[in-house]
């Protein structure tokens, strides 16, 4: 003990060092210079804790948050010998979930963005709306090695609020008329988790009446990048529990590279996120601990698998629109056939021009006009992803948006999910709950078992 305590001292005085020049040498200001602590900690490893992220309400209050919305008597008494006695019986429900991964190029978005390009509010409003980002800060060495610059990411949520609510309110006013409504529960979206670590950000959104039945929510963060281990590149994957069933959203922003083998990297970080990311097992230890072990699991982000072709033969393969000849050259869909990685997942037929690598603000491919002798050619290639592991989703759309601020364009996914739900026995409810109780049980059984036949398959 007494020598890997001086080791890791020694560790600490050299990477402080390190840090100290380094962090000068880049940013040319001793104002600019970054905490020994906090750099260590991302160089260990060290946790910054499960329930570290950014809510609507507290994440560690699921009782309360039946208590506030009145859904539960304050009063009520659940000990473990009552609940033997409780009668119940299990039903499912289809709820409508909404994915979109976005490399926003270190780009911090205006007021006037389209917002309706990248959640689709245009349509029938979803229950579910998470979103991934990455790059939503420039992967300098001041925001690599410092503590993460949460203004961009309350911008971003910010900007998701206002889309979400203002075109989801009138179709929720108009359905809640329509099911006599329920009382008092607010229908706006609300975020239940937004986490950012350097530069990737995942913000997940539900309905105001789902709210009250998401339990359990956490984060686990993953770095990947400088030394193996620092922040710019890795994932941050966020879970909760929605009435029985449970979900796993892991947004990435892989090893990049062009030249060949070099998916192999992207394989480990890949390999490292899903053997690192780990979340608590409750109190009960029921919970899933790691990635595959939940429900419904998602895989999205700037995975940055590129097409294994010569560029000029890819680029004329883009222009003719030769899409199955390019994804049977997709190193991400080769990988997945060979068994290598994601062994057991799925992705939706890619319809899509490649989404990599634009010149922002344009509808150009980067190399297709005349550039510099000292840049790098990039041909292109679908980097951004949305992939699922397991049973339990049926993906009804998978295209991408056309926002053109960034070198990437946004990809976008809408599943449809089913939850089990455990309905609790008359009797033994009226005996813990209050009489409003049972008016909005009625009111949610109206509008969760909503029909989506809507949806095209």
């Amino acid at each position: 003990h007494f020598f890997l305590i001086i080791s890791l001292s020694s560790f600490y005085l050299l990477f402080f060092n390190l840090s100290l020049s380094f962090s000068l040498a880049m940013l040319g200001s001793f104002r600019e210079v970054m905490w020994p602590r906090l750099v260590a900690n991302k160089i260990l490893r060290k946790s910054v804790g499960s329930n570290n992220f950014v809510a609507d309400f507290p994440p560690d209050t699921d009782q309360k948050l039946l208590v506030a919305s009145g859904l539960v008597d304050e009063r009520a008494s659940f000990t473990s010998k009552s609940i033997l006695f409780e009668q119940h019986k299990t039903t499912h429900l289809n709820y409508k979930v909404f994915v979109s991964t976005w490399n926003v190029g270190g780009i911090v978005p205006e007021d006037g963005i389209d917002m309706e390009d990248l959640l689709e509010t245009r349509q029938t409003p979803c229950d579910i709306y998470v979103l991934g980002f990455q790059e939503v800060v420039p992967l300098r060495a001041s925001n690599v090695l410092g503590s993460d610059n949460n203004k961009v990411s309350t911008k971003w949520n910010s900007l998701i609020r206002e889309a979400l609510n203002k075109r989801a309110k009138p179709h929720r006013d108009k359905e809640l008329s329509e099911s006599k409504g329920i009382n008092g529960i607010s229908q706006d979206f609300r975020c239940i988790i937004s986490k950012q670590m350097v530069g990737i950000l995942i913000t997940v959104w539900v309905r105001g009446d789902l709210w009250p039945y998401i339990r359990h929510p956490n984060v686990s963060c993953v770095g990947c990048g400088i030394m193996g281990c620092l922040g710019n590149k890795g994932s941050v994957s966020v879970r909760f529990q929605l009435h029985e069933t449970t979900f796993c959203f892991v947004c990435s922003h892989l090893a990049s590279g062009g030249r060949d083998r070099d998916e192999r990297q992207r394989n480990s970080d890949v390999n490292e996120i899903l053997a690192r990311s780990s979340f608590p097992r409750g109190s009960s230890l029921d919970l899933p601990k790691k990635i595959l072990d939940h429900d419904r699991v998602i895989f999205l982000g700037d995975l940055n698998y590129r097409i294994s072709l010569p560029e000029e033969k890819t680029r004329l393969l883009v222009e003719s629109k030769e899409w199955n000849i390019l994804l049977e050259n997709d190193q991400l869909r080769m990988e997945i056939l060979n068994g290598q990685i994601f062994r057991g997942w799925q992705e939706g037929i890619v319809k899509f021009a490649p989404t990599y690598k634009y010149v922002p603000n344009s509808d150009l491919y980067y190399g297709c006009i005349t550039y510099k002798k000292d840049e790098k050619k990039r041909a292109p290639a679908w980097c951004d992803r949305i992939i699922w592991y397991g049973n339990g989703l049926k993906q009804h759309e998978y295209t991408r948006g056309e926002t053109k601020i960034s070198d990437h364009r946004p990809v976008k996914a809408i599943f449809t999910t089913e939850i089990t739900v455990i309905r609790r026995g008359k009797k033994i409810r009226n005996f813990f709950f209050s009489d409003r109780f049972e008016d909005r049980i009625d009111g949610y059984s109206e509008i969760d078992s909503k029909d989506y036949s809507w949806i095209s398959t």
